[in-house]
């Protein structure tokens, strides 16, 4: 009986030390690990380019040889206005060319300040190409909400991009709401990894028919918000196909797929953010670590 005893109050302790928790032996990510073994390269030019601009930068490059450059290339970011080179993306790739000359009318409430473009056309409505252009080139807030809506919205938006291969960048809400960008939200967020990635198959891969892509990277190269930003850092004459996003606690982006003269293409993601939600904006922080990609990387 003593013997019973025993053995019950022993198996009565086992499931407590299956469940024990194991110490925790490494951080927490907030993004999916890398698929390589090695740890990458420390750049301490872009530690450099924190210390001198008070913020935190996160930057993913990649050349055509596979080189990368990595600075907190998984670590989240208000993605903001960058979203709606992706949303433009999302229009092309569910409908025909000819889906483009669909007007789309809206009202004066759905109007915003960014909303520069779509305030000279609110009595007639535009075309879905105009949207996309205004959304792209002009960065126009009110364009990109009616490009989500005419894919479905944020959910609908995010599901594409799972269909992309981007298992990290969500999109939650709308214009103006997503330029909250408070630290910690993982809302409307992003790694320069995976939407630098996004736009890399956009731009330079077969993710759309040539006809579609060659519209999308028309916008790209012609957009008129990123001037001081990855344009300002690359060599002079080269071509630059990019998206750059704006928002609180001092966030400025620019996802862009640069050609230097005589090179072949780079991808070059940067991303930042401040502690406080006045911050001014740096544009000159992402102009300089661009510089220092393409310096690396050619």
């Amino acid at each position: 009986m003593a013997d019973r005893r025993a053995v019950l109050k022993t198996l009565a302790l086992l499931p407590l030390a299956g469940c024990a928790t194991p110490p925790v032996t490494e951080p927490v990510r907030t993004s999916a690990p890398t698929t390589t073994s090695a740890a990458p390269t420390r750049h301490d030019a872009l530690f450099e380019l924190e210390r001198k601009f008070d913020a935190r930068l996160g930057v993913y490059a990649l050349s055509d040889n596979g080189t990368t450059i990595e600075h907190r290339a998984d670590e989240r970011f208000a993605f903001c206005s960058t979203f709606k080179g992706l949303a433009a993306a999302a229009v092309l790739q569910r409908n025909p060319m000819a889906h483009l000359d669909t007007v789309v009318t809206y009202t004066e409430a759905e109007l915003m300040k960014s909303s520069a473009i779509t305030r000279q056309n609110v009595r007639t409505g535009m075309k879905l190409r105009d949207l996309c252009d205004a959304a792209v080139r002009y960065s126009d807030g009110t364009a990109g909400n009616l490009l989500l809506k005419s894919v479905g919205g944020p959910a609908e938006l995010t599901k594409y991009l799972r269909e992309l291969g981007d298992t990290e960048t969500r999109m939650d809400r709308i214009e103006p709401d997503i330029t909250s960008a408070t630290p910690g939200d993982p809302r409307d967020t992003a790694t320069p990894r995976s939407l630098g990635t996004d736009y890399r198959r956009l731009v330079l891969g077969d993710a759309l028919e040539p006809a579609k892509r060659d519209f999308l990277n028309d916008l790209l190269e012609r957009s008129v918000t990123g001037a001081k930003r990855v344009r300002a850092g690359v060599p002079e004459g080269s071509r630059v196909a990019s998206k750059t996003g704006t928002g609180s606690y001092g966030t400025v982006n620019d996802i862009a797929v640069v050609w230097p003269p005589n090179r072949q293409p780079l991808l070059v993601a940067v991303m930042s953010s401040k502690a406080s939600a006045d911050a001014e904006y740096d544009e000159a922080l992402v102009a300089e670590a661009a510089a220092y990609v393409v310096k690396t990387l050619t």
